[in-house]
């Protein structure tokens, strides 16, 4: 898709846009935006009028290409199932072997000698061996995970209540009601739709992130641990998690 000059989703107003490349299982590809909130965007078919709720993270560039409709790139090849959308899921179909023969070949195989330097297959004891070997080893490798995970310095207790106690729907003042004054409070006002908000307080080893438009509509999306990795996300109206926008993000 050419390069243009981007576009903000709350400047489309009622101008009519394609996705590209398009949603798989609608019959027309032009689009009109009906509502946007920090997640997620609603719009609607201008042929059908199905309205349906795209994440915002499956949302790319927006180009003013082909005007007077404008162009909405996604990140993923999405088609629509059950009233919403999803990422396509190409299925392949697997090829028989070259060379498998009909049903009573093995039988035929068994009768034939075998040819100089082949090894014949295993026999059954061959074969219990084998599971035996593979249920020793699955066991040592559980182990060996169980000893690590107990060994690692994570602080499950307040990452639990941390679950228990924030979700999608606290803002800055929710939280301070719940936690206290952070410690540190940090806004990151880069070039883009949402910006990103660090809280951190006294005696904790996670830093909790919001995210939004401004700094009033900034919500809960989750928390950092002090390797910057994370520790703690919010499930999204489709099913999804912050966990990938939490991945992204840029250490403050």
């Amino acid at each position: 898709m050419p390069d243009a000059t981007p576009t903000a989703l709350e400047e489309l107003g009622d101008r009519r846009f394609s996705f590209y490349p398009a949603i798989a299982n609608t019959e027309h590809n032009e689009w009109l935006l009906r509502r946007a909130t920090w997640s997620e965007i609603l719009v609607a078919n201008t042929k059908t009028g199905l309205e349906v709720w795209v994440p915002r993270r499956f949302v790319g560039e927006i180009s003013s290409v082909g005007e007077p409709v404008m162009i909405i790139g996604l990140r993923k090849e999405l088609e629509l199932k059950a009233g919403s959308v999803w990422p396509r899921e190409r299925r392949l179909l697997s090829m028989p072997r070259a060379g498998s023969g009909f049903l009573g070949s093995d039988a035929t195989a068994e009768n034939q000698p075998h040819a100089a330097g082949s090894r014949p297959s295993p026999g059954p004891e061959g074969k219990v061996g084998r599971l035996i070997l593979g249920a020793l080893a699955l066991g040592v490798g559980l182990l060996v995970l169980l000893v690590a995970v107990t060994q690692r310095p994570v602080t499950y207790k307040g990452v639990e209540q941390l679950a228990l106690q924030l979700s999608g729907e606290d803002d800055y003042s929710s939280i301070v009601r719940k936690l206290g004054s952070p410690m540190d409070d940090h806004w990151r006002a880069a070039a883009g739709e949402l910006q990103y908000r660090a809280l951190r307080y006294r005696g904790r080893d996670y830093t909790l992130i919001l995210m939004g438009a401004d700094q009033k509509s900034a919500h809960y999306i989750g928390a950092m641990d002090s390797g910057w990795k994370p520790v703690h996300s919010v499930r999204l109206p489709d099913g999804g998690s912050t966990l990938a926008m939490l991945r992204r993000l840029p250490k403050f």
